[in-house]
């Protein structure tokens, strides 16, 4: 198969190994924040008011034994589909925060051999910004296209990126909803032959203008209350940026295979707390299915059975027959 380089995927590591200042690092290269004469940082925490700049420095440090050029730029954070990560948008992509506010002296960048280069940059926050968090990072991108293996047509660009967590003054609002939620059932089609699951997926959506560490609560009640589920759940985003919304799922195994009930779901956060849920109905399709097919060949056979009656009850009738020997009187006859 041709290799088709003009289609390559972007992925963007975000990793926390220990490093200097625990900095982002792939192996061959890390990106971190210059250390104050306080502390070293793991990441970038600044705040500004509208209007106003922020001047700070990155490091970005080679392992490699050789020199290495990357992509240097500022991107805006998002959180990923699939598991509510924190990762970064590419360069190519439109920037709305600290992607668009920050600039650097250059965007190309060359590491000596087991170096670091220390680059200023600045965040001009514009007259306006919404108050509250605009997270993003500072990328070093390494443009070189790695094969992805043989006879595959993508290859792969790998980035390192210290996050910026930038707070721009002003009221902070904090708010939180749980969004469709749904539940899909898979029971066996004879109850007691084979396990029965349930699947309930929902949307955590963070409607506020500050990062939160949500905590999610799934309880399941099925008929006079009874509680057939109540749990904490651990796969939820430990940061959900503002604005920003994530689709989870949650297995529940031994799910009633005989019940009516409803799932509510009770997502919290520092400062706000929303509830959502659906009802369902647990029910064995196979005897259901059964028993609605013999009572509909029932009905259809009583039917045939009275409409078989009425048509041998109008073949018999006979018509009144005469008296020849009746006699009709006439009025004043002798």
């Amino acid at each position: 198969m041709r290799k088709l380089f003009g289609l390559v995927p972007l992925f963007v590591l975000l990793l926390c190994a220990p490093a200097p200042a625990q900095a982002a690092d792939n192996g061959n290269w890390s990106v971190y924040p210059a250390a104050t004469t306080a502390a070293a940082r793991p990441y970038f925490h600044v705040s500004a008011d509208p209007g106003n700049a922020v001047r700070d420095k990155v490091v970005v440090a080679n392992r490699t034994g050789r020199p290495m050029t990357f992509r240097l730029y500022a991107a805006d954070a998002y959180n990923t589909a699939r598991d509510g990560g924190f990762a970064v948008k590419s360069a190519d992509e439109k920037m709305t925060g600290v992607g668009a506010w920050a600039e650097l002296p250059e965007n190309e960048l060359t590491v000596p051999a087991r170096g670091t280069v220390t680059v200023p940059f600045t965040i001009r926050v514009p007259e306006g910004a919404e108050p509250g968090d605009h997270p993003g990072a500072i990328v070093a991108l390494d443009e070189r296209v790695d094969k992805a293996g043989s006879g595959v047509a993508l290859g792969v660009q790998r980035a390192v990126g210290a996050r910026v967590y930038l707070q721009v003054t002003g009221p902070s609002l904090p708010a939180l909803a749980v969004e469709d939620v749904r539940i899909a059932q898979d029971r066996p089609l004879v109850p007691g032959f084979g396990d029965s699951t349930a699947t309930v997926s929902y949307t955590l959506h963070n409607t506020g203008n500050v990062t939160l560490d949500p905590r999610v609560r799934l309880k399941a009640t099925g008929l006079f209350g009874r509680t057939l589920l109540n749990r904490e759940l651990t796969k939820v985003p430990g940061q959900l940026l503002p604005g920003q919304s994530v689709r989870l799922t949650e297995r529940w195994s031994d799910a009633p295979q005989l019940d009516r009930g409803h799932v509510t779901l009770t997502a919290r956060a520092t400062g706000t707390e929303e509830k959502a849920g659906t009802s369902f109905l647990a029910v064995p399709w196979l005897p259901v299915g059964v028993g609605v097919v013999g009572v509909s060949v029932g009905a259809w056979l009583l039917l045939r059975w009275r409409r078989s009656r009425l048509s041998g009850a109008r073949g018999t009738a006979r018509p009144a027959t005469t008296n020849p020997q009746t006699k009709i009187g006439i009025p004043g006859g002798a």
